[in-house]
């Protein structure tokens, strides 16, 4: 196997990672390898084992084993505030009775940084995440969307490889978080820094995120890019964490022209497209995302999928959700079960939307089931 080049080394190489609190396996044998420049999302439910993670990669916690290798570099024993990382903390951390100015030149000085230099670097950040004209305001006189950013600033004014994000929006309202995400990305861009975030929000993560790295149980379930994460789950668990899902178990019964027959649970049958990797188990979970659904009265025409077979599920609308953007329909099937179907709302009064108690065809094609084998 030829040897790799520089360019393609990980800038970050976590290798078989392991931390335990007493017997609880925090971080369980995980390896990851994240790249300059990178936006990285840990993503997963609490008590994962994201944030144990990222307070290693910081230096607060020691692995119990494995090694961390920053640019091929094992910094296990190099001590928090001489790592080229830094970590912005969910409350912020910012000190009360200093300045703006001073909490973002509080890590210059203990650097030991010439005062014209700290000078320089502090206007800098200021006008980076525009806080001009606040400088000599205390944290208590600021907005916690103004917080966030003296503590961004903060974190950034030393320059460090990798600046580390333990949930930096949880705080922040729905609005403010939603525009503080793309200032967030814009401001990676810009600066061409490798981010890694934590976050339980699965928005956030696919919002910013270049990759996403799912987590339960101290181990990582799927490391991929937000479309792949979502379009191709790699387990029943990741399509039931990431966004919302229908999901069918059942046995493959036959197989013909890479199409398969899953018979389902609940009696029915399902025919879905093989995935590019031959099914080798014949139990399998089906899973269809709620969009995927369509939803008519008495059908699809019959040139509605081309030349695709259509899975037909009949059924009364049991639940309607007005979401805004979208109309989200609980359909429960004659065979008892509940399918989800969401359907974009393109007109202001759209004409074409059914009540509770309704009964409906709800369809959709074999290209729009994923199958999973665990």
């Amino acid at each position: 196997m030829p040897a790799r080049s520089a360019d393609d080394m990980p800038l970050l190489r976590i290798e078989g990672v392991s931390k335990k609190f007493g017997t609880f396996p925090a971080v369980d044998g995980l390896s990851l390898d994240i790249r300059t420049g990178e936006f990285f999302a840990l993503l997963g439910p609490s008590g994962c084992g994201k944030t144990t993670l990222l307070r290693m990669l910081a230096g607060f916690e020691t692995p119990d084993e494995g090694r961390i290798l920053l640019g091929g570099r094992d910094i296990a024993p190099v001590l928090p505030h001489e790592r080229p990382v830094n970590m912005m903390f969910q409350n912020y951390a910012l000190f009360p009775h200093l300045s703006v100015r001073d909490n973002i030149a509080f890590g210059l000085k203990r650097a030991g940084m010439a005062r014209a230099a700290i000078d320089t670097r502090v206007a800098e950040m200021v006008a980076l995440v525009k806080l001009d004209g606040m400088e000599k305001r205390k944290p208590d006189q600021l907005s916690g969307g103004q917080k966030q950013r003296v503590a961004l600033a903060r974190s950034l004014a030393r320059r460090p490889k990798v600046l580390l994000l333990d949930e930096p929006l949880a705080a922040l309202d729905k609005k403010l978080r939603e525009s503080t995400q793309l200032e967030l990305m814009e401001l990676q861009r810009r600066l061409g820094m490798t981010f890694i975030v934590v976050t339980h929000d699965q928005e956030e993560a696919m919002t910013m995120a270049n990759r996403i790295g799912v987590m339960d149980a101290g181990r990582l379930q799927q490391v991929a890019t937000p479309r792949d994460l979502y379009e191709a789950p790699a387990s029943r668990w990741v399509a039931e964490f990431v966004g919302d899902v229908n999901l069918f178990n059942g046995d493959v019964t036959s197989r013909d022209h890479r199409r398969l027959t899953i018979a389902t649970r609940d009696g029915g049958a399902i025919v879905v497209s093989e995935p590019r990797e031959p099914v080798t188990r014949t139990v399998v979970s089906v899973a269809i995302r709620p969009e995927k659904v369509k939803m008519s009265r008495r059908g699809p025409a019959p040139d509605a999928a081309g030349s695709q077979a259509i899975n037909r599920l009949e059924g009364v609308v049991a639940d309607v959700s007005y979401l805004g953007g979208s109309t989200v329909y609980k359909v429960k099937l004659d065979s008892g079960a509940v399918v989800r179907s969401s359907v974009a709302n393109t007109a202001r009064f759209d004409t074409d939307t059914y009540d509770a108690g309704q009964r409906v065809v709800a369809w959709f094609t074999p290209d729009d089931c994923v199958v999973l084998e665990r």
